[in-house]
């Protein structure tokens, strides 16, 4: 478990401004009230692995006894590294994203479970969804009573949303609560 370096901050840093926007600044200092002292720590963030964990700082020192190898996991697993060295979250950074996020999309109750097997939201699936998105931004998926269900990546604005058909794209599925059960050994 290691600190992240410049360029590999940058691009988790980069990826999760996407979704959360200026909030990512609330991630960073959140104030953290785990361990013993009395003096609230920060959280940050750690890579293991290939594996980006978000943590407070007093759980890392805390596992500074636990020897690398044997360490599985530590805090909240947010993404991982593929081969290739791209940065992909994980459905774990749901609560993160849902806590900030800046663009958020709404399901109407009878399309969620076609999101949950992970399918991309057609405009007849939409409920609301919030304004001034734009196609690339990133967007945490929610159902009507307020339960976040996932995030992807907007297809089209919301002024294209308007007058695009009942089978047009609006968000490119990227992660749900589906996948603990679908892909559970990878988790």
């Amino acid at each position: 478990m290691r600190p992240l370096d410049e360029t590999e901050t940058s691009v988790v840093f980069e990826k999760l401004f996407k979704f959360v926007g200026n909030n990512l600044k609330n991630l960073v200092e959140n104030p953290s009230h785990e361990g013993p002292d009395s003096n609230p720590g920060r959280y940050c963030f750690r890579l293991n692995k290939n594996k980006i964990y978000y943590c407070s700082e007093s759980l890392v020192k805390r596992a500074t006894n636990i020897a690398r190898p044997n360490l599985v996991s530590l805090g909240t697993c947010i993404g991982k590294y593929t081969h290739g060295g791209n940065f992909h979250l994980t459905v774990q950074a749901l609560n993160l994203l849902a806590a900030n996020a800046k663009h958020k999309v709404w399901l109407k109750p009878q399309s969620e479970m076609s999101f949950l097997y992970g399918n991309h939201v057609l405009k007849s699936a939409l409920g609301r969804i919030t304004e001034n998105i734009v196609s690339g931004d990133g967007v945490v998926v929610f159902s009507m009573s307020d339960v976040p269900l996932g995030f992807g990546v907007a297809a089209k604005s919301t002024q294209d949303c308007r007058k695009l058909d009942p089978n047009g794209i609006v968000v490119l599925h990227q992660g749900d609560i589906g996948e603990y059960l679908r892909i559970e050994d990878e988790l």
